[in-house]
């Protein structure tokens, strides 16, 4: 990340770094580009990433024909300009917008040239949706590597668990190698974790829940400030946290590597545990 760049060294072993981000505006202008003289990557390929963090926007953004959308794409190519590569990474892409979407991506990749390294980042699946946003195969064919963000199992809003346990990522594994080329297949892994708390004491409430509350807490008193009854409580609650060291690292790596996987990306630089760059060698 442009905004950490002093968590990044690069004498660990990595082909390629992908410099977090750019991103996309209502007027289909780039804004935040990270500036690739800032980074010395010694020698490993740099790749300049986008990202568009609004539904809303992204589907603006997509629509055929518009002045908005031929703007963005001629300013991803001029961003692009001092890069190997360029990654789409736009998460949050509208179901109706599934086919405007690839259409983008199909332009992208004329526009870009084929010199030019492209890369897309998907979700992961266990299998063709229905009306699948991200579906592996089609993406496929308009760049030349597939980036399978295999992480976020668990997430904030989810019940507690493992960011990427071994069986998920093995499901997510096999689907991916059935509908990407393994040239183009890089599996994801993720080095950081997550907590979860028994009680959010953070919220707005009814009359009756705030003294609810108040009564489950044995409040003494309610003050007055300026008029504002006010009230205070200590609680205590219960965090549970799942999180990735050099070891549960490993095991995904090795999961991926025995099925033949060759390509394997990491998000992100900074979150890991350091020694386990001591276990990992660049093919030639």
């Amino acid at each position: 990340m442009q905004s950490r760049l002093d968590e990044y060294d690069n004498n660990i072993p990595l082909t390629d770094v992908c410099f977090f981000s750019a991103e996309v505006n209502c007027y289909g202008e780039l804004t935040s580009i990270p500036n690739r003289s800032r980074i010395n990557t010694n020698g490993a390929r740099c790749h300049l990433v986008i990202t568009c963090d609004s539904k809303s926007l992204t589907h603006f953004i997509l629509e055929p024909g518009s002045k908005v959308r031929n703007n963005l794409l001629k300013a991803i190519v001029k961003a692009g300009a001092p890069y190997d590569g360029v990654q789409i990474d736009f998460e949050l892409v509208p179901a109706r917008d599934r086919k405007n979407f690839i259409n983008f991506l199909s332009d992208l990749r004329y526009m870009l040239g084929k010199a030019k390294w492209f890369t897309v980042c998907v979700p992961a699946r266990f299998k063709l949706l229905s009306e699948d946003i991200y579906p592996y195969s089609e993406i496929a064919n308009y760049c030349d590597r597939v980036f399978v963000m295999a992480y976020d199992e668990h997430w904030s809003g989810s019940r507690p668990g493992p960011v990427a346990s071994i069986d998920w990522c093995r499901k997510v594994m096999e689907y991916a190698q059935k509908s990407i080329p393994q040239k183009k297949l890089i599996m994801g892994l993720p080095f950081y974790g997550r907590t979860w708390a028994s009680e959010t004491t953070a919220g707005a409430w009814y009359f009756s829940g705030a003294n609810r509350i108040m009564t489950e807490h044995q409040v003494p008193e309610v003050t007055y400030v300026d008029d504002i009854p006010t009230f205070k409580y200590t609680a205590q609650v219960e965090v549970t946290g799942y999180f990735n060291d050099t070891w549960s690292v490993l095991q995904l790596a090795r999961l991926y590597e025995d099925a033949g996987i060759q390509k394997m990306g990491f998000w992100r630089i900074g979150q890991e545990d350091p020694s386990f760059w001591n276990w990992i060698k660049i093919s030639k």
